[in-house]
């Protein structure tokens, strides 16, 4: 077990493991309206963040912690 610690002190504000579903959701619907807009004739969106919003993911973000103050969380 050489990998039994994390190297970065970084974790997730909410529980949710990761954003992995709500990728996926995003970018469906990010193709399916650049899709239907080539075939309306209209101007596609430039980027997925016009069609999707990241606040509405299941993990708002990211936060840094103290190493030294919370070890436990470094565990896997």
């Amino acid at each position: 077990m050489s990998k039994s610690y994390k190297t970065t002190p970084i974790c997730g504000y909410t529980n949710a493991k990761s954003e992995k579903e709500d990728k996926r959701f995003a970018n469906r619907k990010f193709r399916r309206c650049t899709r239907q807009l080539l075939k309306a004739g209209k101007e596609p969106p430039q980027n997925i963040r016009s069609v999707s919003n990241v606040y509405d993911f299941d993990k708002d973000g990211r936060q840094y912690f103290s190493a030294l103050k919370y070890p436990h969380l470094l565990r896997k």
